[in-house]
C-alpha cells in the first residue's frame, strides 16, 4: 500500500457522502419542517434529516421568551437595588459629615420615606417572581 504525501487543503473524508435524495415541500410542510428544525437544536438541517430518518434521539428545547425576559429584567432590578444600597451608605456619610445635625435628620426623614417606598416596590417584585415561579415551574 502506498501512501500519499498530504499536500494541504482539505482533508479527505474516510467515507464520503456521495447520494442525494431530493424532496420537495409545500409551503406548509416547508414552515412545519422549520419549525421542527428549529425546535431540534441541531446545527444542520442535514444532521436533522439524518436523525429522522435513522431515529435517533432529538432534543427539544423550547425557549420561553417571555420567562427569560422576565428574568433579565429581574436580575437588572437585583443589580439596581444593590446599586441604591451603596448610594445609601454614601448619602448617610455625607450627610453626617457636611451637615449640622438638625438638617441631616431632616433630609434623612426623607430618605427614610423614599427607603419605605422601595421596599413596597421591593416586596412585589419578590411577589410577582414568586408568582411567576408557581404559574411557570421556573
Amino acid at each position: 500500500m502506498t501512501t500519499k504525501k498530504y499536500s494541504g487543503g482539505r482533508k479527505p473524508k474516510l467515507s464520503k457522502r456521495n447520494n442525494r435524495y431530493v424532496v420537495r415541500l409545500t409551503d406548509d410542510e416547508n414552515a412545519r419542517f422549520l419549525t421542527l428544525f428549529d425546535e431540534s437544536g441541531l446545527q444542520t438541517k442535514a444532521e436533522y434529516i439524518l436523525a429522522v430518518l435513522f431515529n435517533r434521539k432529538i432534543k427539544t428545547v423550547k425557549i420561553d421568551k417571555a420567562g427569560q425576559d422576565f428574568y433579565m429584567r429581574l436580575t437588572t432590578f437585583h443589580s439596581q437595588f444593590r446599586a441604591i444600597g451603596v448610594n445609601y451608605n454614601q448619602i448617610v456619610k455625607a450627610l453626617k459629615t457636611n451637615f449640622t445635625e438638625k438638617k441631616a435628620l431632616a433630609f434623612l426623614y426623607k430618605l427614610e420615606k423614599e427607603t419605605i417606598k422601595l421596599v413596597e416596590l421591593s416586596q412585589k417584585i419578590v411577589a410577582l417572581a414568586n408568582e411567576f415561579k408557581q404559574k411557570y415551574g421556573v
